[in-house]
């Protein structure tokens, strides 16, 4: 088998194209939950913190230093509130698939509990044994 075919079976099969969608939506997903958080969740928390931009909260190590144009110095600094909305995003994410999982689990459940037909020669055989058993 060559290389070109052993790899074409491998990409084809349902697990990584499986793989492949979860993947694709996962960015999508992303992009809606970092929407939600710096849209819609972190403007009331800011108002209520007295208007607080967390996207802009950060600790100056060494400020920028623009005073000599051929030797421009960037700031140094640690962005503790990007860290913060990202912290509240991926809470998001972990809630949102724990609650498909649960649901999927769920799901599992309720097809377990449901109780499997017996086949149909083991059905035959208890047929016959109580008729059988009718008869004496």
């Amino acid at each position: 088998m060559s290389m070109l075919s052993e790899f074409k079976a491998f990409a084809m099969r349902g697990n990584v194209i499986d793989l492949a969608v979860g993947v694709v939506i996962g960015g999508a997903f992303g992009k809606i939950v970092t929407s939600l958080v710096d849209q819609i969740i972190m403007p009331p928390i800011g108002w209520l913190t007295g208007g607080v931009d967390f996207s802009n909260l950060k600790w100056v190590l060494r400020p920028a230093d623009a005073t000599d144009p051929a030797h421009k110095v960037a700031e140094v600094a640690i962005q503790y509130g990007a860290f913060i909305n990202t912290l509240i995003q991926f809470l998001i994410i972990a809630f949102a698939i724990f609650l498909v999982i649960k649901g999927i689990n769920k799901l599992n459940r309720k097809q377990e509990e449901a109780p499997a037909a017996p086949p149909a020669d083991v059905a035959l055989l208890t047929e016959i044994r109580d008729l059988l058993k009718n008869r004496q």
